[in-house]
């Protein structure tokens, strides 16, 4: 079997029991990094039963064959990453994917994630999200990824480093709009914990204003553009949906991506459309 088991974003007191008893009984734990593994076991209390090995984005794809065969063999392994959940914006899909094709069971066991902690302060709407990891770090791909979202609808969520923060937010202020209503959350759980909030154009004020650049692990939240009120005849919608249907979509399918860009019900777009 293979275990994704999540690691605590900074309070070591959020890991789970159930972490502490998969660190203890497995036969291969596969770790992001070795060091501090064995210093969230020696938190934990935990002696480490099994083999330990590395296993992080320098070796992913070399070491990802050796893990399946253990796994194939009958060996349970653990992997955990630095912190919060394996394989998301962290080592695992690989494995995750090879478990799968040797039909191995994978598990999880929950925890800690930085991207739920993020949503749930952030103060944004969280009926619907997506999760976006970290932007690109040229200016150019940066500002192609802004564009391509700048007609999302859902919450965004991104990773980013300390120091590329100020230039992302201001990058998204430029594409989305300095109103654009977001979040900054650093040191998510940890002492010195901080969430910034305001517009986007506000909140590069605040990253350019830290005395010492911002600092520690960050996580943003940013809300989804928010269709402007219009009304629309009943023959606007038709035409609309007769375009999608000129460019290649189904019926239904241009009635729900007419329904997208509206922000109309579908059933609106759709009474519409057969009117």
């Amino acid at each position: 079997m293979l275990i994704l088991a999540a690691t605590p974003i900074g309070q070591v007191a959020d890991a789970s029991g159930r972490l502490a008893d998969a660190l203890l009984s497995a036969d291969v734990v596969a770790a992001e990094d070795t060091r501090r593994l064995k210093r969230l076991a020696g938190d934990l209390g935990v002696e480490i039963g099994g083999r330990v090995v590395s296993y992080f984005e320098g070796n992913e794809e070399r070491r990802t064959p050796e893990l399946a065969a253990m796994l194939v063999e009958g060996q349970t392994i653990v992997l955990v990453t630095d912190a919060g959940m394996p394989s998301v914006s962290d080592p695992g899909y690989r494995l995750v994917v090879a478990a799968i094709e040797a039909d191995v069971a994978v598990t999880a066991i929950p925890g800690p994630s930085a991207v739920l902690t993020a949503l749930a302060v952030s103060g944004l709407p969280v009926d619907r999200f997506c999760f976006e990891g970290f932007l690109p770090r040229k200016g150019g791909e940066r500002t192609r990824t802004l564009t391509e979202l700048a007609t999302e609808r859902r919450t965004m969520v991104f990773f980013e480093s300390p120091h590329r923060t100020e230039a992302s937010l201001r990058a998204m202020a430029e594409t989305w709009g300095a109103d654009r209503p977001a979040a900054v959350c650093r040191e998510l759980t940890k002492t010195y914990e901080e969430v910034a909030r305001g517009g986007l154009g506000e909140l590069v004020e605040w990253a350019a204003g830290q005395e010492q650049g911002v600092r520690g692990e960050v996580t943003i939240v940013v809300g989804g553009r928010v269709a402007e009120a219009r009304a629309y005849a009943p023959e606007d919608l038709r035409e609309l949906v007769a375009a999608r249907q000129g460019d290649g979509l189904s019926r239904k399918d241009a009635i729900e991506q007419v329904a997208g860009e509206t922000g109309l019900r579908k059933k609106d777009v759709y009474d519409a459309a057969h009117s």
